[in-house]
């Protein structure tokens, strides 16, 4: 476990926790997750992710990129013994706030220096990975504080059908049937995302799109296998008009999330 005392001649160091975007949003970040009761991650990602999990009491659980530490406070209620790590202070400081019984780090998610080797049954990183550059060596760091057959959870926005500024929505009014237009896919590319668009000021975080080989290839240079994937839709439904029928089709059809499971060799 984290608090492990025994010491370990690999275990890597600590490192100051950069200013990221996400922080100087964390207070409207917090009170969107915690009051929004219709949001994917409280009806379509957690119910999931709680279910891959298969929490048993006394799992040891990191919630990498864990932001204000939504997810760990649901893997807490199952029973784990959960760890919180994101590279942003005033989100971790959230989390802290929230549940203090759980311990956070602020730290980037390819240094855990907190952590020793083989001390987690189960790592998450839930709609994170997408905004970090360096993503095969957090694979790697998540391998590493992982025990023999430990598995990580990986939830993104569905590379293949959400392409920032590479893929929109669109309706053939002829068929009456909305669809979903992909200018790009294989090319990898990074995008500057407003946080809050159409306010004069809105900070920005970047986000890294990659292919789904993009993922295997990263995953298996880092000493994982995956085992399994699933899509996961929008749990929502449109008001009455015109296009609600083919706007409840598509949402039913095309996936917005998509959910890996790597297991460590």
């Amino acid at each position: 476990m984290a608090d492990s005392k025994k010491k370990e001649p690999n275990k890597k160091k600590s490192v100051p926790a950069a200013k990221t975007s996400w922080g100087g949003v964390a207070d409207w970040y917090d009170s969107h997750l915690e009051t929004e009761k219709d949001s994917y991650q409280e009806k379509v990602i957690a119910p999931n992710l709680i279910r891959l999990l298969d929490i048993k009491k006394g799992m040891r659980v990191l919630d990498l990129a864990c932001g204000q530490g939504f997810f760990s406070r649901k893997f807490a209620a199952k029973g784990a013994r959960v760890v919180g790590a994101d590279i942003s202070p005033e989100l971790v400081a959230q989390a802290k706030k929230r549940s203090p019984e759980i311990a956070y780090h602020a730290t980037p998610a390819h240094k855990l220096g907190f952590a020793q080797g083989q001390s987690f049954d189960a790592v998450t990183i839930v709609l994170a990975i997408q905004n970090i550059e360096n993503m095969t060596e957090v694979f790697a760091e998540a391998n590493r504080v992982l025990v023999p057959g430990g598995r990580l959870l990986l939830v993104v926005n569905h590379p293949a059908f959400r392409v920032m500024k590479r893929s929109s929505w669109g309706y053939d009014e002829h068929e009456t049937r909305q669809y979903r237009r992909i200018d790009g896919y294989l090319s990898p590319s990074t995008s500057s995302i407003l946080m809050h668009p159409g306010q004069l000021k809105s900070e920005a975080t970047i986000s890294y799109h990659r292919s789904l080989q993009d993922f295997f290839k990263a995953l298996s240079r880092s000493g994982f296998t995956v085992a399994r994937l699933e899509e996961w839709i929008s749990h929502k439904k449109s008001q009455n008009g015109p296009r609600q029928a083919a706007e409840d089709t598509a949402r039913k059809e095309i996936p917005l999330f998509m959910m890996l499971e790597a297991r460590k060799q």
